[in-house]
């Protein structure tokens, strides 16, 4: 109990040394160095069509096409990219022979049909406001529909560098331009409880985790199969995009499709408002638990920017002011926001409490 007790202090010890070493910006200072954008109407493509779309599900057949493996070697603690890993000194060998019996279990995946994928996939006018992003019922615009809250980027940056929010890559809508965002939820996951009970049963724990592992691949894969569709087809802003397999792992692609609780859109109560906006659970039987994962585990949601200069990127720590604006705009307490933000934030909530307290004593 003590070389926990020990263990913990030191991991507080080294996040507050940390956050305490960074350099914030006001986020009024933080909103002015946005990311400069020269918004132009040639570069926004109107949709084909806007609302949720009806998908037929994609085939696990087709998605193993579009598998990242990388990740795939990560998760069984084996550093190094695919296919280079089959060279790895370390991990070569153990690494070709997993990589032979996921093949050969994504063979029975298919032939014994043990995941089903569902997606669906909405496209929506919208606006940027602020650090928010309105989508409208329609194109009157009107008539706001769902309010996403974003995040900004708040450490300071050195000239030229801006403190970025997913709402810059939105036009804003006092420019006028009427621009559009997607949403998404794909999953894998449906049916495979049946043969997952069949190798807990058999007590064959590597089996159980190798087909978890590749239930999850097959989730980014269709996400990355929803994706192309998107920007091919459906949206249509990236007609003649013509990318192999390497290409789109490495998001040689235009535009970006960040996640709540990833690194630019950490918030993961931000998954509320997509289910709702996309019907998720009805079109694809998701659902979200108390702390907002998704059941099945093997699913990934998100959303669709196509503005040409839209890139990943991480908010990193930000400051109290942010914290106090963001639960303001999200009508929560901020004592809640802290928690859900906790890996983010610039400052300790603790010691403001203690703060609190010797003001009012």
């Amino acid at each position: 109990i003590d070389e926990i007790a020990d263990e913990y202090k030191k991991l507080r010890d080294r996040h507050s040394k940390r956050t305490q070493t960074k350099s914030f910006a006001s986020l009024e200072e933080a909103r002015e160095n946005r990311t400069p954008i020269s918004w132009k109407e040639e570069d926004i493509v109107k949709p084909k069509k806007t609302g949720i779309i009806p998908l037929d599900p994609p085939a696990i057949s087709t998605l193993r096409n579009y598998i990242d493996w990388t990740p795939f070697f990560i998760t069984w603690q084996m550093g190094g990219k695919y296919p280079s890993i089959f060279e790895d000194e370390k991990y070569g060998e153990q690494a070709r022979r997993l990589f032979d019996d996921a093949q050969e279990m994504i063979d029975r995946i298919i032939e014994e049909n043990w995941l089903q994928a569902r997606a669906v996939c909405g496209l929506f006018p919208a606006n940027s406001v602020g650090d928010d992003i309105e989508i409208y019922e329609d194109e009157s615009r009107t008539e706001v529909k769902a309010v996403l809250r974003m995040l900004r980027q708040q450490t300071r940056k050195r000239k030229g560098q801006p403190n970025k929010c997913l709402t810059d890559y939105i036009a804003p809508k006092d420019s006028g331009l009427s621009d559009y965002i997607g949403g998404f939820a794909v999953t894998t996951g449906h049916g495979i409880q049946e043969p997952l009970a069949r190798f807990e049963q058999q007590q064959d724990d590597y089996n159980a985790i190798l087909l978890k592992a590749l239930a999850d691949r097959f989730a980014e894969a269709a996400a990355e199969w929803l994706h192309e569709k998107v920007r091919k087809e459906i949206w249509g802003y990236a007609p003649d995009e013509k990318l192999n397999n390497e290409e789109l792992v490495r998001e040689k692609y235009r535009g970006i499709r960040p996640a709540p609780g990833y690194p630019a859109n950490p918030d993961h109560t931000e998954k509320d408002t997509l289910f709702d906006l996309l019907e998720a659970e009805k079109q694809t039987g998701i659902s979200l638990t108390e702390s907002f994962a998704m059941s099945p585990a093997a699913s990934v949601s998100g959303l669709f920017f196509a503005h040409p200069e839209s890139e990943y990127f991480s908010l990193g720590a930000i400051s109290e002011d942010q914290v106090i604006d963001y639960a303001r705009r999200k009508n929560m307490p901020v004592d809640e926001m802290e928690k859900w933000l906790s890996p983010n934030l610039g400052y300790d909530p603790s010691e403001k409490d203690k703060e609190d307290s010797v003001a009012s004593e």
